[in-house]
């Protein structure tokens, strides 16, 4: 078993059932849609197979690039907020004793346990104007008016004005932050975990305080965790559908909601996929700078 590799064979065997899923299941449907980005629609609706660029050129206009613009805008938020809510939480496990660590992983990847259509339905309730949060709130403003009131102030705060948290770019970013926050904390916890801390220990030992040390030590060496992180977050919020589409409002549509109106009410499936691909080629070109700079990185550390 040892020579598992060198058995032809053997090797082809187990390389069969992977390989048939693959092709079946993902190079077939993805080379159909791409097929169909180069297709015209039909008056009712139908793909009329063709080979043009109108719908990369129609995807191109301004109206649908405000639409990607604003995508990345939100993408970019989550991705920095998550950092700076992920980052403290994962250093928080990584240097917690060991018998708590299993328990604090779990917790995070507890909402994976449930289903996403019902946790941001859960946000909905939190959220809305009768929601959890300006029940509390307005709870708190009659105890602070009933307080004012027996000073001698009983107009002092006014009648209270339900707070709008709902079906707008605020809720699609803190619904995608919570969301995705799970897939920036577990690599960063990868990278943390595997630490050599005896340059912590050194750096402080120099003279370096706890703030130095984080930045001019720590970070720098959890970086591929951080930068891998970041960049899971950044591309899964950037596609998204759900969110958006429960949590936020008219103002609030983003390319994946746009994609999917194409495949759905529009029944445009030619453009639908021109922007599929189009996302597609941007998240590459992404990928693509992403390992230059970690080839770069590398070589630099080799030299």
């Amino acid at each position: 078993m040892e020579n598992w590799r060198d058995n032809r064979s053997l090797f082809a065997a187990l390389m069969v059932p992977p390989t048939f899923w693959l092709v079946l299941f993902f190079t077939l449907p993805l080379a159909l849609v791409w097929i169909y980005s180069f297709g015209e629609r039909g008056p009712q609706g139908q793909t009329l197979l063709a080979f043009s660029f109108a719908n990369y050129a129609r995807a191109l206009e301004w109206i649908h690039l405000g639409i990607l613009f604003k995508s990345l805008a939100i993408a970019a938020l989550t991705t920095a907020i998550s950092l700076l809510i992920g980052l403290p939480v994962a250093l928080g496990i990584a240097f917690a004793p060991k018998r708590w660590r299993g328990l604090l992983l779990v917790l995070v990847i507890l909402p994976f346990w449930t289903n996403l259509l019902i946790r941001t339905y859960a946000w909905i309730a939190v959220l809305r104007t009768t929601g959890f949060v300006n029940t509390g709130l307005e709870g708190a403003h009659g105890a602070l008016s009933a307080l004012l009131a027996g000073l001698g102030w009983p107009e002092a705060l006014g009648q209270f004005e339900p707070l709008s948290l709902l079906y707008n770019q605020r809720a699609v970013v803190v619904g995608l932050v919570y969301v995705h926050l799970p897939f920036l904390i577990l690599p960063v916890y990868a990278s943390l975990e595997k630490l050599d801390r005896s340059y912590l220990e050194a750096s402080l030992d120099l003279g370096a305080g706890h703030w130095r040390t984080l930045v001019s030590v720590l970070i720098p060496l959890a970086w591929p965790g951080i930068a891998s992180g970041a960049l899971l977050v950044f591309i899964l919020s950037l596609g998204t559908f759900l969110t958006p589409d429960l949590l936020g409002g008219t103002d609030s549509i983003m390319i994946g909601n746009l994609i999917a109106q194409q495949f759905g009410p529009s029944r445009d499936w030619p453009f639908g996929a021109a922007i599929s691909f189009l996302l597609m080629y941007l998240t590459f070109a992404v990928l693509w700078v992403r390992a230059g700079y970690a080839s770069r990185q590398q070589g630099q550390v080799t030299v």
